[in-house]
Order: structure tokens, then C-alpha cells, then sequence
């Protein structure tokens, strides 16, 4: 994907089967593109998918899709599978957080 493109989250759409997550890319001298990607109600009546990440996720999967065909996909509609999901889900696994405050072992016993 080159430089001069530029990404942007229009917004999403409730439908029957899934939500549908909407794209604009625009690149120089190119009309605005506009994409959109869906993420089947499945994945997030199971928690397999929180609401805030949704957006990222399907950027993650533009992107992907932009740079393995120069900035210009055939597609314009994408799915996102369950596999998808999964990957991001373990990529992006929240690391347990350390009290900075935690009383020391004493050394005097």
C-alpha cells in the first residue's frame, strides 16, 4: 500500500445477518473508493468480538487487502472469518497488568 493513500471509517449498518463496516479510500488523482466489511452478529452475541474493536479490525483487513493489490482490490465487500477474528483476538490479548506498588519479599528472614 502505498503512501499517498489515505483510510477512513465512514461508519456501520446494523443488518439482519451482521454489521457492515464502511471505508472511504482515497488516493491522489483516483475518485474515493468505498469499501465495506462485514462481521457476522455470531461473533458478537458470542463475545468472540467486542463492539469497540470491530472498526479496527476491518481497517486491519483493508489494509491487507489495499496492499496485496497495489491499492486498487477487485472487491468491494469483504467478510471477515472466523479465523480473522481469532487472529486478532490473540494478537491483540491484553497483557496482566503489574501492581507497581507490590510489597517486596523480605530479605530479612
Amino acid at each position: 500500500m502505498s503512501d499517498n493513500v489515505i483510510v477512513q471509517f465512514v461508519g456501520f449498518q446494523s443488518k439482519p445477518l451482521g454489521r457492515e463496516y464502511t471505508f472511504t479510500v482515497r488516493e491522489r488523482e483516483v475518485e474515493p473508493r468505498e469499501f465495506t466489511l462485514t462481521i457476522a452478529n455470531e461473533a458478537f452475541d458470542s463475545r468472540r468480538v467486542r463492539y469497540q474493536d470491530a472498526p479496527d479490525i476491518c481497517s486491519h483487513r483493508l489494509h491487507r487487502e489495499l496492499a496485496a493489490s497495489e491499492n486498487h482490490p477487485v472487491k468491494s465487500h469483504f467478510r471477515l472469518s472466523d479465523e480473522e477474528l481469532d487472529e486478532y483476538r490473540t494478537a491483540h490479548l491484553s497483557k496482566p497488568l503489574k501492581y507497581p506498588y507490590a510489597p517486596r519479599p523480605d530479605r530479612n528472614r
